[in-house]
Order: structure tokens, then sequence, then C-alpha cells
């Protein structure tokens, strides 16, 4: 009887070790392979035609997909299961989140500085630590109660559903990060279009927050993101069906582009802040502090000193 394919698939590598490895076409070219033999077996081949909404191969990581439509409908699906977790595994799932970040946070660092050649990996590891460990969650998110002479009023808050965010090469990950967290402590489910200089580094971070939100009892594919962001997709993402907020962070293009979207924005834009030195600074730690801002991440974030300008009663004046 001859080899099934698979056999003869797996023959072939041990024959071929020293060959250089498979690149992804060829992955998949046996893969189709596979699945037509099995579809013809079973009597029910599958059409030539790709499907114009699956998801690509490389899916098989978790949140990646290769068009909004999956994603979005994937985010959806995996908002309404969220709506229906209890809070008790919801903080489970943020504390799992955090956790993972922390794991991460020396290897995050490293892949965005050599996949973006901006900043270091040192400040980066320390703000992916800050974002983990201080980004707000269920915590601040307990109900209001007001009593008087006219009655009792309860505030809770509920979630939008699907957010879509968009994330900049600066802070690609700590963005993530921040964003992640709070957007499902809020009971959210967010579509990350990320920044296409930093597409590998996100990946990799949405499939680890995805796994480790799944093993403390979410759903999958809260998180979503592109395996291939660009500017086309980040417009498309600005009026997609599936997210009813936007959440953006990047240059004034991008917040201009969100708030012409037509849907609730929250935009967050250039910040370059002076530092100045009025009459009762101590100008020697003022120097120090002015100095370590600025070179934070070598300058590249727009929350740090641009500039440092002494006031007219300033020893330094």
């Amino acid at each position: 009887m001859r080899p099934l394919l698979w056999e003869r698939v797996a023959e072939g590598r041990v024959r071929g070790a020293r060959k250089s490895p498979m690149n992804d076409a060829q992955i998949n070219q046996i893969v189709e392979q596979v699945v037509r033999r099995l579809s013809s077996e079973l009597g029910s081949a599958p059409s030539s035609a790709p499907a114009s909404k699956a998801p690509a191969f490389h899916s098989r990581r978790p949140g990646i997909f290769d068009d909004l439509d999956t994603a979005g409908e994937a985010a959806n699906q995996a908002f309404k299961a969220w709506d229906r977790t209890t809070l008790e595994t919801r903080g489970k799932v943020i504390e799992s989140m955090r956790e993972a970040s922390r794991r991460a946070a020396n290897e995050l660092s490293t892949m965005a500085v050599e996949e973006t050649g901006l900043g270091n990996v040192k400040d980066k590891i320390q703000k992916n630590l800050l974002v983990a460990n201080k980004t707000p969650g269920l915590e601040i998110l307990r109900p209001l109660a007001y009593s008087g002479d006219h009655g009792l009023m309860l505030t809770e808050r509920a979630p939008f559903g699907v957010i879509g965010a968009i994330t900049p090469s600066t802070n690609p990950t700590e963005t993530i990060i921040n964003n992640a967290i709070g957007m499902l402590a809020g009971g959210n489910a967010v579509m990350f279009n990320c920044h296409p200089s930093a597409k590998r580094v996100c990946s990799h971070l949405v499939s680890l927050l995805n796994e480790a939100i799944t093993s403390a009892g979410g759903p999958p594919n809260l998180i979503v993101t592109l395996a291939e962001p660009s500017i086309q997709t980040a417009q498309a993402l600005m009026k997609h069906k599936a997210n009813r907020l936007l959440v953006v962070t990047g240059g004034p293009a991008v917040v201009k582009e969100a708030m012409n979207s037509g849907k609730r924005a929250i935009a967050a834009g250039p910040g370059n802040p002076p530092a100045v030195v009025d009459e009762t600074a101590h100008v020697a730690e003022a120097g120090k502090n002015i100095v370590d801002g600025a070179s934070l991440d070598n300058n590249i974030v727009c929350i740090v000193e641009k500039k440092s300008s002494p006031s007219r009663r300033s020893p330094i004046s």
C-alpha cells in the first residue's frame, strides 16, 4: 500500500534535512495538498477559489487575521462571549495579561528596537513594565451611588463593544498593552491597526495576550490585528462597521483622519512639552530631571521634554 501523503511529507523532511528550511509558500502548498487529499477521500473536495474572508495560514497565531471583515467578525463574537463573562473571571484575565506582559517585557523591547530602529531597549523595558503594572483595571470601574431628597441614582459603566485602535511606531507594544488592559477591563474587545513598521512585534504581542486571556478563562480573539497593516487598512478601520469607538495614538494626520471619521474618537496627538525652570527650582536637580526625561527612549516619545526655558527670575536666566 502506498504511503499516505503526510507520511511522504514527513519522509521528505527527513531525507532533505540538510536543505534550507521551507518557506511559508512551500508550507501552504503542502497543507493545501493534504487538505485536498483528505477531502477527495471523504468525497467533499473544496472549491479551488479561495474564500474572500478566510483567515490566512498564519492566523494559527491567536488574534492575527488577513482582512478587517474576518477580524471584525471574530472580535464581535468574542465581545458577545466576554459580555456574558463574570467580573471575577474578567479580573483573572486582566491579571493574566499583566503577568504575560511582564514576562515578555525584555523580549518585546528588543524586538521593537530591532524592527523599528527607534528608541533603546533599556527604556522600552521600563515603559512596558510601567503599562503592565499601572494601567487601571477593574478597580476604577466601581458603581457610583448618589442619594438625596429626591431619590437615589446608581451609575454603572457599560462597554462600547468592539473598539478600533491605531498604534504608533514609537510606543508599539506599550500602547497595545495599555489599550488592551483598559479596554478589556471595561468589557470591550479591540481591533488594532498597528504601525506597519512595527507589525512583527505587535502581532507577536497580540498572540501572547490572546493566549494569556484564554488561559485565564476568557474567549479567544478579544484582541485582533492584521498581519499586514497599512495606511489603507487604518483608514478602513476608522469606517468599519464592527467598531463603535476609535482610540488613536499618533501624529496630527492620523488624529485628523479619526476626528473626521464620523465616529466617536479618543485621539492623542503630539505633546512635545517644554520644561520651565523658575526661581523656586533646585537647579542641579531640575537639570538632571530634564536630561533624564528628554533622553527617555532617545527622545522619540512626544510626552518627553523637547525644550527647556528658564523664567526671568530663574537662577540660570
